[in-house]
């Protein structure tokens, strides 16, 4: 039989599958060995006396490969008694106890990391927890607990604590000064996921911020010493249509970020700020990708040199310095080509050309600031990605940015997980 007949019988059987009324006489879980075969089976749409659908399967599937603590997933339908079917989940599991590292340079000598071990499915439920300890100058750490099913298959909680210090410049007047700056903060977080492609955060943060001056310009109106106590509230909205198969990922994704900080000290007013990621990812033949993330932001514009927005190295511009410039409005447009160049067994070799580009508004500026030159940061570059299919987010990656743009830099970006 040739490969079109196949193809012809395999839709026949699907599409006979969807328009009969054939129940789901069980749901089965294969191949997996620490998450436990009740959690699969709670959130999974599928249920035993339901009608068998193939295409809630296959919705079934998405979810599942999108886990932390899957690998990879598949179907199959094998005829029971009476009319009824049952269902078989195969789960090839990921290795989930991942240490994590980020390390960043620039050709200022400039050298910060960041160590960490996270645990991805606790219990078997797919539970986070773990936390880091960062080393930028200063010493920092933080403790995370994320649970997003732990109370139904639609709710759950995450709680969040840090402790970061690190040495951030503060702009002012064409100047600069740098601060030691702390910032304690614990969070709680309560998740909700409506359907397969929609989900929200809400919740609240309480945290301490404190600047101590350390050495550069000063200014008679830029305070020196500056410790207040805030309040943020916090929620974050989430369309999720990608599909993932191993390394490779198709589809869009899109989060709104809001959050409203307001302070128990007076003087300090109250401030907004919101931010939207899009991600559009698209495969070309057996073994490219092409991924794209698009970062619109505001907030209050005030006109202070502790503008919420940054120009960093690890966060939006590979090569550019470590928050080398702070804003209140932000455009970023991280665009890269990656193409596997080796894979045997669990083992892939994946290089990148990329293009990150940003501008960003001046604090108390107004949106003409997009279009300065000097506001305006673009770096082309290449990289190259070590993975492991089998450990989750096991992607040791180094890119290299070159500046191309007016008073530019240079320099490597090594971290775990893809850039974004």
């Amino acid at each position: 039989m040739n490969k079109t007949l196949i193809i012809i019988f395999a839709s026949l059987f699907s599409v006979s599958l969807f328009s009969q009324n054939h129940i789901v006489a069980d749901l089965k879980i294969q191949g997996n060995k620490r998450l436990k075969s009740s959690f699969i089976k709670n959130i999974s749409t599928i249920k035993a006396g339901e009608k068998l659908d193939t295409l809630v399967i296959e919705q079934d599937i998405k979810r599942l490969k999108r886990l932390p603590s899957i690998s990879h997933a598949y179907y199959q339908v094998f005829h029971s008694e009476d009319g009824q079917y049952n269902v078989f989940y195969n789960i090839e599991e990921n290795f989930t106890l991942i240490p994590s590292a980020n390390i960043y340079t620039t050709n200022n000598d400039e050298f910060a990391y960041r160590l960490g071990l996270h645990e991805f499915n606790l219990f078997g439920r797919n539970i986070g927890f773990g936390g880091f300890y960062q080393k930028d100058i200063y010493s920092s750490y933080a403790i995370n607990f994320r649970a997003p099913y732990l109370f139904s298959n639609k709710l759950g909680l995450a709680v969040n604590f840090q402790d970061l210090t690190t040495q951030e410049p503060v702009f002012f007047d064409g100047t600069t000064a740098d601060y030691k700056y702390n910032n304690q903060s614990i969070e709680v977080l309560g998740l909700y996921e409506f359907n397969f492609n929609n989900k929200i955060e809400l919740g609240i943060n309480y945290f301490v911020e404190d600047y101590a001056y350390k050495f550069g310009a000063t200014n008679p109106m830029v305070p020196q010493e500056l410790n207040v106590h805030k309040w943020l509230l916090k929620s974050i909205y989430e369309y999720n249509n990608l599909d993932y198969s191993y390394q490779y990922v198709s589809g869009v994704k899109n989060q709104f970020n809001f959050q409203y900080v307001t302070s128990t000290d007076d003087a300090l007013p109250d401030f907004f700020i919101a931010w939207n990621d899009f991600f559009y990812f698209k495969r070309f033949g057996s073994r490219s990708n092409w991924a794209n993330r698009l970062r619109l932001g505001l907030s209050k514009n005030d006109k202070t040199p502790f503008a919420p927005f940054s120009v960093d190295n690890n966060l939006n511009v590979r090569g550019v310095g470590n928050t080398i410039d702070r804003g209140t409005g932000v455009i970023v447009l991280n665009t890269e080509f990656r193409h596997t160049i080796y894979e045997k067994n669990w083992f892939v070799l994946q290089g990148n050309a990329f293009v990150d580009a940003g501008s960003w508004r001046n604090p108390g500026g107004d949106f003409g600031d997009f279009s300065k030159n000097e506001n305006i940061k673009v770096y082309p570059g290449l990289g190259l990605r070590f993975i492991h299919k089998k450990i989750y987010n096991a992607i040791f990656r180094i890119d290299y940015g070159h500046g191309i743009t007016k008073n530019s830099t240079k320099g490597f970006v090594f971290g775990i997980g893809q850039y974004f």
